[in-house]
């Protein structure tokens, strides 16, 4: 999760295409340089340790953009694959 967030603060689409899982990603993703994220916070977590193949992690990353702050709160699943995490999908929060 927090690779994934610093790939976005620095626009990394390369990086986010390679850890989305291949059933979910989009085939391309350009994000927007008018936004700016600021900060990553993680409220929880549900599996996805060393001997889980699935997790769910609960986070609100805040961003700036065109001058007003913003918020996306998300409830992320990742699924391992041959030892490595994929973001697959997740609820975002309103």
């Amino acid at each position: 999760m927090r690779s994934r967030y610093t790939a976005f603060a620095v626009g990394d689409s390369g990086y986010l295409l390679r850890s989305w899982h291949p059933r979910t990603r989009p085939s391309t993703l350009e994000p927007d340089p008018r936004q700016h994220w600021i900060s990553l916070q993680i409220f929880g977590t549900e599996a996805g340790g060393l001997f889980d193949q699935s997790g769910v992690v609960e986070f609100r990353a805040t961003y700036r953009f065109e001058g007003r702050r913003g918020v996306l709160a998300e409830c992320s699943r990742f699924a391992r694959v041959n030892g490595d995490w994929f973001y697959v999908d997740g609820d975002i929060e309103t």
